[in-house]
């Protein structure tokens, strides 16, 4: 067994432990998404001790999603201004350090507990002068200045947020002319979302069974407590981007390791008349890639969809 399978290992047990001392599901009720998000975060709350356990984390969570790295790079920012909206416990600010000479990099988050995550993490890794941490308020604009962006980076955190509009128009406001923004959200065309919460937990394990799909997705993805979930379409979230006068485009989606787990039980769904006929016909249109992925109306039917934008000039 090699080195780094033990050390990820030994994360997966410290990360086991994390959840035994989590508070309690009903604690979790009637919170607001930044009390939410700093009760629970993506590491739950794990305690980086040096530069190469942060690293091998980084490296395996983003190994957890294939093709994320392609759609999120982490390269190529070099003498650029970077601003990592909801940058959680800071993976991919790491990234940006490691992988990129930026001039600044920004890291903002709503939760409180993640922020002072980040920064230990960035002290392992001899950054903190070059990363700036602010606190998020959810109801106030961000406190940057007019056209001072070149790329805002948000993974996996405007399908969580309550105000999604004003923070699109926020960036941009702040986006430099030139600037490019890339944002990962959940994917409705997806295997957790047409097979794994209607068919996998709703039928055959009875999870959630009485609520609507919307709600039983909301509850699958981020613990069943989490205040808000939503996934979109393409068309859906290039369409809330127009409003705020940015141009985009779909660029694609990375797939989770439990999904590719799941759509082995893809035939099993589409014989089960219990399942209704809008996700038996997404199963029936599937076909695979050389890589055996699923592929949907040419892209990976996975959870991450990923998109990028452009001011529209006014």
């Amino acid at each position: 067994m090699t080195l780094e399978i033990l050390a990820k290992k030994a994360i997966l047990k410290v990360l086991r432990s994390f959840g035994a001392r989590r508070p309690p599901k009903d604690s979790y009720a009637a919170l607001s998404s930044a009390e939410y998000w700093t009760q629970h975060n993506v590491t739950q709350h794990y305690a980086f001790t040096s530069k190469e356990d942060s690293l091998l984390f980084m490296r395996w969570r983003f190994a957890q999603y294939l093709n994320y790295e392609n759609l999120m790079p982490c390269t190529g920012f070099d003498n650029k201004i970077v601003l990592d909206y909801g940058c959680g416990p800071g993976h991919d600010v790491v990234g940006f350090v490691e992988y990129s000479k930026p001039t600044k990099i920004i890291a903002m988050d709503v939760s409180t507990s993640s922020l002072a995550e980040t920064q230990k993490r960035i002290t392992l890794h001899d950054a903190s002068a070059l990363v700036d941490i602010q606190l998020i308020q959810e109801q106030e604009g961000i406190p940057l200045e007019d056209n001072s962006v070149d790329y805002i980076h948000s993974s996996g955190v405007l399908h969580h947020a309550p105000n999604l509009d004003k923070i699109l128009r926020e960036f941009h406001r702040i986006l430099k002319p030139d600037g490019l923004i890339k944002i990962m959200v959940y994917n409705s065309d997806s295997i957790w979302n047409h097979l794994y919460v209607p068919y996998i937990l709703q039928i055959t394990r009875g999870v959630n069974s009485d609520c609507t799909l919307e709600d039983a997705f909301r509850k699958s993805t981020d613990g069943n407590a989490c205040p808000i979930s939503r996934r979109y379409t393409a068309d859906e979230f290039l369409e809330i981007g127009r409003k705020s006068s940015l141009s985009g485009k779909f660029l694609g989606a990375a797939i989770s390791l439990d999904e590719m787990d799941w759509v082995s039980q893809k035939n099993k769904a589409m014989s089960d008349i219990r399942l209704a006929e809008k996700h038996r016909i997404f199963l029936k249109n599937l076909t695979f890639d050389e890589y055996l992925r699923p592929i949907y109306k040419g892209n990976i039917a996975g959870i991450d969809a990923v998109f990028e934008f452009k001011k529209i000039s006014k």
